[in-house]
């Protein structure tokens, strides 16, 4: 059952809730809603889809009327999974709902924002994206000799430089190459191996 919340405080969803179990439905999506035609962004106070959320452990959405397609897809980005939102083919029609409905145009924009944003919202982990791969390597930076380095060096922090691309030994192994001895002559700007050592 999908259930809005228009005009409702939190004590009074509490109590449809409890009817609505105590006729035999668990299954239940709160959706909240400002039932007003159009909805002025500012009333709309989408924090408290989260809220029905926390107090009731149950799905959530939005019943949106609020003119246009920003904030149905801004809920969606907080976590509704439905979103409730009136539909007209022309909003010039009389009646209360046209004015706050979408227009063909203006659905199919809704929907296709969506999609993205429930695409970018990911699986909450932070790790470099696939995407970011051929940028990582431009921009980040290896270890390589700041001026040439002759065999039978002793590595210092002044013998060596961070410089792009980040295709060598990263700067986070500073601390494991210095004091180490070089093996054979490395001229400046060559990327530092682990080879080149002792």
């Amino acid at each position: 059952m999908i259930v809005s919340t228009g005009m409702s405080t939190l004590g009074e969803v509490e109590a449809a809730v409890h009817s609505i179990h105590r006729a035999g439905n668990q299954n239940l999506v709160l959706l909240h809603c400002v039932s007003a035609y159009p909805a002025p962004p500012e009333d709309v106070n989408l924090r408290a889809m989260q809220t029905l959320a926390k107090a009731f452990g149950m799905p959530v959405g939005f019943s949106d009327h609020t003119l246009g397609v920003d904030v149905a897809v801004a809920a969606v980005a907080l976590g509704a999974c439905v979103v409730e939102k009136h539909f007209t083919l022309d909003r010039a029609l009389p009646g209360p709902d046209h004015q706050a409905s979408l227009e063909p145009d203006q659905l199919e924009a809704l929907v296709r924002s969506i999609r993205i944003v429930e695409v970018a919202l990911g699986n909450g982990r932070k790790e470099a994206a696939p995407s970011e791969a051929d940028t990582a390597v431009v921009a980040r930076k290896s270890i390589v000799a700041a001026r040439d380095i002759p065999a039978g060096t002793v590595i210092t922090r002044k013998r060596v430089a961070m410089k792009s691309p980040a295709t060598g030994l990263p700067p986070s192994m500073l601390s494991q190459i210095t004091g180490r001895t070089t093996i054979q002559d490395i001229p400046a700007d060559t990327l530092i191996t682990w080879e080149m050592l002792e």
